[in-house]
């Protein structure tokens, strides 16, 4: 990763969602790069997030407002000029997006739609890169990994927000910052997809790996609502790697990049959530799963992978932890949380510890 380290060294970066947890991991690993960091998202989800154990806040600019809010999010830009965008702010939770359907759409579309106008209208910010999901497909339920020109689409609210900010995406690229007239408007857009993400710092709701550690710290059997689904699991870390790849290819070459990406791990990482609870019990040492499934739950995908040649091929990046490792490595954060008040080191050494694995591959 010593190329990136030197791309980003004294960048001024934007990165929306920096308190949540893959915002949280990003701010960590741009600091530890040397880019200046302006955050710019609402307040963590707990006290026990990643953002907040980990003090980044204190090492970052952190500035605390929501992405619908034209008015802030623009003075954030007039006033830390950031010359690259990153944004993964959003409502990331499809039960949530269920109880909540229109807030989920405005933030993940209009949010969306505020960033790109907001990259436009700025002199300073020639790169953004879009962070969605791998539900913004039309789900199928196939075996076959989805490809970056599969339909958008979405059954539930959440997923189908994502569609929808893919699309948008597509049409301000097209209609104002079109790759083949760069010379004109100087800037490059791409979003990136990624599979189900794990890692230390997350205790979101209905999420596998903080389910699996509330109920193993209070010696209770892992509730398992769906335990046949089958998701791409993929620790936090690589996506990340992805993304911030991504923005530097585009500094290279912002014609030829700027488009959509899948971010995903191989296909022997994609796996049903019951064998993700058992990998999580045995590196925690204790526990016990249980079925809890609902036929009369909200839908949710039983079945979706993601296919990541393309990434591959034209980026020269791929995955370097398979699903045990990243069950591993994620699992070992929530053992050591308690005893670490600062977890700052710790997550440091887990950069650290992820960038050697890519040297080694």
């Amino acid at each position: 990763m010593k190329n990136l380290a030197d791309f980003y060294k004294g960048k001024r970066v934007l990165l929306t969602g920096h308190t949540g947890f893959k915002g949280s991991w990003m701010a960590l690993w741009l600091h530890r790069m040397g880019a200046d960091v302006i955050g710019y998202a609402l307040d963590p989800f707990s006290e026990r997030d990643n953002f907040a154990l980990s003090h980044i806040g204190d090492r970052i600019i952190d500035i605390r407002a929501d992405i619908r809010d034209v008015e802030k999010l623009n003075r954030c830009f007039d006033t830390y000029k950031p010359e690259i965008v990153f944004h993964l702010a959003a409502q990331p939770l499809v039960r949530l997006s269920y109880e909540i359907p229109t807030e989920t759409w405005d933030v993940n579309v209009m949010g969306t739609i505020h960033v790109l106008n907001a990259i436009r209208q700025s002199e300073s910010a020639k790169i953004g890169v879009m962070i969605t999901s791998d539900k913004c497909y039309e789900n199928r339920e196939q075996r076959a990994g989805y490809v970056e020109t599969d339909a958008m689409g979405g059954y539930d609210p959440y997923s189908s927000s994502k569609g929808a900010a893919e699309i948008a995406i597509s049409s301000w690229r097209r209609s104002f910052m079109n790759p083949a007239q760069y010379e004109k408007h100087g800037k490059a857009i791409a979003s990136g997809r990624a599979g189900n993400v794990i890692g230390g710092g997350d205790w979101a709701k209905d999420r596998i790996i903080p389910d699996c550690i509330r109920a193993l710290e209070q010696n209770l059997p892992i509730e398992i609502r769906n335990p046949v689904a089958v998701r791409p699991w993929q620790h936090v870390l690589e996506p990340i790697g992805g993304y911030l790849l991504l923005a530097a290819k585009l500094a290279e070459d912002p014609v030829r990049y700027a488009e959509g990406w899948n971010f995903g791990p191989e296909m022997e990482s994609v796996v049903p959530v019951w064998d993700v609870a058992q990998m999580a019990i045995d590196v925690y040492g204790s526990g016990e799963r249980k079925d809890v499934s609902n036929p009369n739950e909200h839908h949710e995908a039983g079945l979706l992978a993601l296919d990541i040649t393309k990434a591959k091929e034209k980026l020269n990046w791929r995955p370097r932890l398979n699903v045990q490792e990243s069950v591993a490595m994620t699992v070992e954060w929530y053992k050591h949380y308690r005893q670490t008040p600062n977890m700052f080191d710790f997550c440091m050494q887990q950069i650290a510890e992820f960038e050697g694995k890519a040297k080694s591959c």
